[in-house]
């Protein structure tokens, strides 16, 4: 799929990439670790830049990141790199802020996680295609499949109904202005933002859920690079 850059609303993206992913329990943070020749976020990026005609690409780095320079995607000239935040919300409101700087209040802008590399051309198509008319955004995601089980203590207290529950995803997708408004008051309401969408359910919005692929995996623990590995060279 193709963005025109002569069409409006523009497509930007933002890739919070601050974070230390303490529980991979590594001195690097984990998107920076080694994937098939590359970094983690090598591949996340790479697969973002495939989308023709996106406006730009900003990314979160934590203040004492040593790691970012050395790598030959930074030069990129669709990269633009901004200091990210002690948390999530922080760094994608910081990226936000300074995307308003070139971007409309009513441009779209796609929020997609460093440590998601196997993220398919054709599922950020979909959740572009499956967007652009809806009034609030919309994040991807997958049904739960597993049986869920609500524990104290160690102990089964109950089975949680999972008919209605989904597994978010990102990216999340959602107007520059009204995502950065929303994080703004979030933040400072103290709400727990745990993704962007939910940044805007605090507020009454309710944002289109478009089903992924469960192959879209975060790598939060070790062996989540084997297993994404494997998906990279399926997808290859």
């Amino acid at each position: 799929m193709t963005v025109s850059n002569q069409q409006a609303p523009a497509y930007w993206v933002v890739v919070p990439a601050a974070g230390v992913g303490a529980r991979m329990g590594t001195d690097c943070p984990k998107q920076y670790l080694p994937l098939l020749q590359k970094t983690v976020i090598e591949h996340t990026l790479s697969r973002l830049l495939a989308i023709k005609g996106l406006a730009g690409v900003y990314v979160a780095l934590g203040s004492q990141d040593t790691h970012w320079k050395q790598l030959p995607i930074a030069v990129h000239p669709a990269i633009y790199p901004v200091e990210g935040a002690a948390e999530r919300a922080g760094s994608v409101l910081n990226a936000l802020i300074a995307l308003s700087d070139v971007a409309q209040e009513d441009d779209w802008v796609l929020v997609h996680d460093a440590a998601r590399p196997c993220i398919t051309q054709q599922d950020i198509e979909s959740l572009i295609r499956c967007v652009a008319d809806h009034p609030v955004g919309g994040i991807l995601g997958v049904p739960v499949s597993d049986t869920l089980k609500n524990v104290s203590d160690g102990n089964i207290l109950s089975t949680i109904d999972r008919s209605a529950l989904w597994q978010a995803q990102t990216p999340q997708m959602f107007r520059v202005g009204l995502l950065r408004a929303c994080l703004q008051r979030a933040l400072a309401e103290n709400k727990i933002i745990t993704d962007e969408a939910s940044a805007l359910e605090a507020f009454g919005y309710k944002p289109l859920m478009v089903k992924g692929r469960s192959s879209n995996i975060k790598i939060t623990y070790p062996d989540d690079l084997a297993i994404a590995g494997f998906l990279l060279q399926q997808h290859t």
